[in-house]
C-alpha cells in the first residue's frame, strides 16, 4: 500500500509555530518515525503552502500510485471549496485530519469543505492523529 501525507499552509512551521497548540516536533522529524512504524506501507509526503499545488497533488496521486491521502489542509480546510472540490473529484480515498480539535477553537474553524467528501475525520490527537489515520486504510 502507498500512502501520502498532505499538509498545507503552516504545517512547515511545526515545532516553532504555537508549541502549546501544535507541539514542539517537526514535521520532518514525525514522519521519520512513522515511516519506521509502518514499514509495511510506502509513505509518500508533500507540503504546500499555496492552494493550487495542493489541489494539483490531489489531482496527480492516482497517476502516482497511491492508494490513500491523509490529508491536512490546515486552514484552506476552512476556506477552500476548491480543495473540497479536488477531494470530492477524485476515487482515491481521503482521511481529513487536524492536530489539534478544530470544534474547541475560533468558531471559522467549525467548518470544512473537506469533511463531506472524506472518508472520515480525524481531530484533536495531535501529531497521533497521522498515526490513525494511516492505520484507517490498513
Amino acid at each position: 500500500m502507498k500512502i501520502l501525507i498532505l499538509n498545507g499552509p503552516n504545517l512547515n512551521l511545526l515545532g516553532k509555530r504555537e508549541p502549546e497548540i501544535y507541539g514542539s516536533q517537526t514535521f520532518e522529524e514525525y514522519f521519520t518515525e512513522l515511516q519506521f512504524k509502518f514499514t509495511d506501507i510506502e509513505l509518500g509526503y508533500f507540503q504546500s503552502n499555496i492552494e493550487g499545488e495542493i489541489i494539483n497533488k490531489l489531482h496527480a496521486v492516482q497517476e502516482e500510485g497511491f492508494d490513500a491521502i491523509v490529508l491536512n489542509a490546515g486552514a484552506y480546510t476552512h476556506t477552500s471549496i476548491g480543495i473540497g472540490d479536488a477531494v470530492a473529484g477524485i476515487a482515491t480515498p481521503v482521511v481529513e485530519v487536524h492536530i489539534s480539535n478544530v470544534m474547541d477553537r475560533e468558531d471559522f474553524r467549525h467548518v470544512s469543505y473537506i469533511s463531506k467528501h472524506a472518508a472520515g475525520v480525524i481531530s484533536g490527537f495531535g501529531l497521533k492523529g497521522y498515526d490513525l489515520a494511516v492505520e484507517s486504510f490498513k
